[in-house]
């Protein structure tokens, strides 16, 4: 009997052309869109303005389309700019026909996110965004809304990520300390971080704190600006030109009420081979914000060896904004959860080895891949 799990790169890779097809039209598969536990999906060659988003579960999107949509931006070529404060409709270049045994979950890229562009997929006839159910056939869109920064966008870019699983995937709370006792899943510096340091809830999540002190800058925020983002183009931008520097006074800062800021967590995540792991929604309890735009954790984060002395493990990036009111963040104050998940093995490349492109292997207070990095210092 298959295990049950989120399925790895090679395991994904034998479904493309059957479970993942190319839309009419699409381009062939590329090797950089695999990833260890997730595939990355393209962008087709129209984006649709339109008055406001929607659910696709009554009414077909194309005739929602006719409905709400106010005009087309074309992404052939050398693409097109979406306005920061409107929403788009962009049809992607991926259709599934998915077994009777397998679900999807879909999840922004790190990049989209971290440029603070907010992105959710439609699934027709779905109650829900960015789930598509075990056996569900059909084509998915992708909603666009850049919200600090207008964004150049072309055809085959890629924004979001879809992961196929097999049964129940989520590690109960024993499970996780059996996994954290065998191998420490959250370093401070080059030491292991026992489990009475940690807080492990009920549900198999692991509530994490933020990292403001030894970081300087501690975090950015997104400028006013109307330059526009070329979203794909690494190292496109100087920082600077888009990102004002964030500094903790006395461990602490505050957030402005619908700005955009970038920070990191104070625990470095060690993720092991053969687990995934996706940031919770935000528990109001702890404030009103947002700080997962972009939460799903590969297998194989921060787990790269490392030489003795260096620290290990890799912090978490977060995309953090404030709703309504002003709010006070201070070092180590709790912030965000993590909940893990079984993968059917290990993938033949963990998150970082040796693929297609540049990855957050290493990142420590890192922006997204379109701006050039400003000189910071951290623990």
């Amino acid at each position: 009997m298959p295990r049950a799990g989120i399925l790895v790169d090679h395991e994904l890779a034998e479904l493309l052309g059957t479970a993942i097809r190319l839309a009419p039209s699409a381009p062939p598969f590329a090797p950089e869109q695999l990833q260890p536990t997730s595939l990355d999906l393209r962008v087709g060659p129209v984006a649709r303005r339109v008055r406001a988003g929607f659910l696709p579960e009554r009414v077909p999107i194309a005739e929602r389309l006719e409905e709400l949509a106010l005009s087309e931006v074309s992404l052939e070529g050398p693409g097109g700019v979406l306005e920061r404060g409107s929403i788009y409709l962009v049809p992607l270049e991926e259709e599934l026909d998915l077994p009777a045994d397998l679900a999807a979950r879909f999840n922004p890229r790190s990049s989209t996110g971290r440029t603070d562009v907010f992105t959710r997929v439609l699934v027709p006839a779905s109650p829900r965004f960015d789930e598509a159910p075990a056996g569900w056939r059909g084509s998915p869109w992708l909603e666009v809304a850049p919200l600090s920064f207008s964004v150049r966008l072309k055809r085959g870019d890629r924004l979001c990520q879809v992961r196929l699983a097999r049964g129940p995937a989520g590690l109960s709370r024993a499970e996780l300390l059996r996994y954290h006792r065998a191998a420490p899943l959250c370093f401070a510096g080059t030491r292991a971080l026992g489990e009475r340091e940690l807080a492990f809830d009920h549900e198999g999540g692991l509530l994490l704190r933020i990292g403001l002190e030894g970081r300087e800058p501690c975090g950015w925020r997104a400028a006013r600006t109307d330059t526009v983002v070329e979203l794909a183009a690494a190292g496109a931008h100087a920082c600077e030109d888009f990102w004002e520097p964030v500094h903790a006074r006395n461990g602490h800062c505050v957030l402005e009420p619908g700005r955009f800021y970038v920070f990191a967590s104070r625990e470095r995540l060690a993720i092991p081979p053969d687990l995934a792991a996706e940031m919770l929604p935000v528990d109001v309890g702890i404030g009103e914000l947002r700080n997962n735009y972009a939460g799903f954790f590969d297998a194989g984060f921060g787990w790269d060896e490392r030489v003795e002395g260096e620290a290990r493990g890799t912090p978490a990036v977060l995309e953090v904004r404030a709703h309504d009111l002003s709010f006070l963040i201070e070092e180590g104050q709790a912030f965000f959860r993590l909940k893990f998940f079984r993968t059917t093995g290990p993938p033949e490349r963990p998150y970082g080895a040796a693929r297609g492109g540049p990855s957050y292997a290493r990142q420590d207070l890192t922006l997204a891949r379109a701006f050039r990095q400003a000189r910071s210092s951290s623990r």
